[in-house]
């Protein structure tokens, strides 16, 4: 019996929830993978997984197996990595999961230095606002952008995303500058709905902070939609400072409530604990951790 190989094919079955798809992303006929699967559990004495016609996943002995199976892999992959990449540039598929707006706007010219200084690696980008399973989704490197909760993922911080107040200037000319927080009560609002604060905004003053609820208009979970509405004149407001840059550059939108600040987002790199990151996760996400930590510095000179 090929262990390794058998390792594998139960591993990515129990990360899809299925023989097919896992033989697909192992490029492995679907009962080539079955058999791998059967020759562990004989091997074994035990079974592993609960089956259906459409669907596996782990029973209790499965899921411990998995977990360690997961730790061996990474082990596998680090000490095969560790011996070749000082002979060798990192190469393979790294598979990254990004928010659409942050992935539009700045994550594209990081990627392109980043092939440029690994050539011979792929990398496979797919831009979603949903909120992924590192293991599930079967990505490397899903970047997120939040105030995360707690959970059993693992977060390395890559830099904060500071936010703005704003709105339009037609706006402000109809409906008055606010000066206070408390009057966003009497304003019209454009909120980003999918936040651990739900539609409440917290801002923070020399009088301490405060806690607004604002009514909005719309609700929506792209900040680059909410930044086109309002350059529109249809309300104000909370924006990533990478979302509004270019139009406060423009005079299409105004910054207000200047001392006053919203918590700034956080942009993330998540994975599970047992996984261990292999040579070329690591790279990249320290790669965007100097990358942007850079680009941060040189907007606070």
């Amino acid at each position: 019996m090929d262990k390794v190989a058998s390792l594998k094919a139960f591993v990515k079955v129990v990360e899809t929830g299925s023989f097919s798809e896992a033989g697909r992303q192992l490029r492995l006929s679907r009962s080539a993978i079955s058999k791998y699967v059967g020759d562990l559990e004989e091997n074994l004495g035990v079974q592993l997984l609960n089956r259906t016609t459409r669907h596996a996943s782990p029973n209790e002995n499965g899921q411990l197996y998995f977990e360690r199976a997961l730790v061996i892999l990474s082990e596998m992959d680090a000490a095969d990595q560790a011996v070749t990449h000082l002979q060798s540039a990192p190469r393979g598929l790294l598979r990254i999961n990004a928010p659409m707006s942050f992935g539009t706007i700045k994550l594209g010219p990081a990627l392109a230095d980043f092939m440029l200084k690994y050539p011979e690696m792929q990398l496979q980008l797919v831009l979603s606002d949903d909120l992924v399973d590192p293991v599930q989704d079967g990505f490397d490197v899903p970047l997120r952008i939040a105030e995360l909760e707690s959970s059993s993922l693992i977060a390395r911080k890559i830099t904060p995303m500071p936010r703005v107040i704003c709105a339009s200037p037609d706006y402000l000319e109809k409906h008055g500058m606010p000066s206070h927080p408390r009057d966003l009560r009497d304003h019209i609002s454009l909120t980003y709905g999918f936040l651990l604060t739900g539609n409440q905004w917290k801002l923070t003053g020399a009088d301490g902070e405060h806690w607004i609820q604002p009514a909005w208009s719309l609700c929506v979970n792209n900040a680059e939609v909410l930044g086109d509405v309002a350059v529109k004149g249809r309300g104000v407001a909370l924006l990533p400072e990478f979302i509004a840059g270019e139009a406060l550059k423009r005079k299409q939108l105004q910054a207000i409530l200047k001392g006053f600040s919203a918590p700034p987002l956080t942009l993330y790199a998540i994975y599970p604990p047992t996984r261990h990151l292999s040579v070329k996760v690591r790279l990249f996400i320290d790669f965007l951790v100097e990358r942007f930590g850079r680009e941060l510095d040189a907007r606070g000179s």
